[in-house]
């Protein structure tokens, strides 16, 4: 375990805000890694066109195939990446399995502090729908929250998280709400 090291962990349904939250902290001079990213250098790295059906088969297939700790392995040796260079603050941007909470919570004993970003459904499926990169139908929204939940175990890290953010109202509140959070578990000390 290294000395003063903070991570702050966002996880939510895909719609709820970890991006825009990851982003505001990063804005502060934070790093961050994003757990989709390892998942998409993977599909590069194997040849394949990155769509959402792409996305969701590679992620569960890759997860069968080695191990469902294959994202938490890379986020780690990032993590220490950054760790080694210097880096005492570090944000985790997309969690998405119980299997990779506890394989970090290991990794980084009382380093890491879970946000769970929990806007209403119809909400984040507007803003699935809405968004510049990779918008949803309603039919591919739900199908990617029944396979988020039953295929990747990603309530678990949602349930047991430090934090709840309601992420329901403008940009400005849920970056009030970050701030209270970073101010009560000393981010930035």
């Amino acid at each position: 375990m290294e000395k003063n090291v903070k991570i702050i962990c966002f996880v939510g349904m895909s719609g709820s805000g970890k991006s825009t939250a990851a982003e505001y902290v990063k804005s502060k001079g934070v790093p961050d890694i994003y757990f989709g990213g390892m998942i998409y250098k993977a599909m590069r790295e194997a040849g394949l066109e990155i769509t959402p059906e792409s996305q969701q088969r590679f992620r569960e297939e890759i997860r069968q195939k080695e191990g469902k700790d294959f994202v938490a392995k890379r986020v780690i040796e990032e993590a220490h990446r950054l760790i080694q260079s210097g880096q005492r603050r570090i944000i985790f941007d997309g969690l998405y399995t119980w299997s990779e909470y506890r394989i970090l919570k290991h990794a980084f004993p009382g380093e890491i502090t879970i946000v769970a970003l929990v806007p209403n459904k119809h909400l984040r499926h507007h803003r699935l729908a809405t968004r510049p990169e990779r918008p949803f139908t309603e039919k591919e929204a739900n199908e990617r929250d029944w396979s988020e939940v039953e295929n990747l175990e990603k309530g678990g890290p949602i349930a047991i998280a430090d934090y709840f953010v309601q992420n329901n109202k403008s940009i400005d509140d849920l970056h009030a709400k970050l701030e209270e959070i970073l101010k009560e578990i000393r981010f930035f000390e």
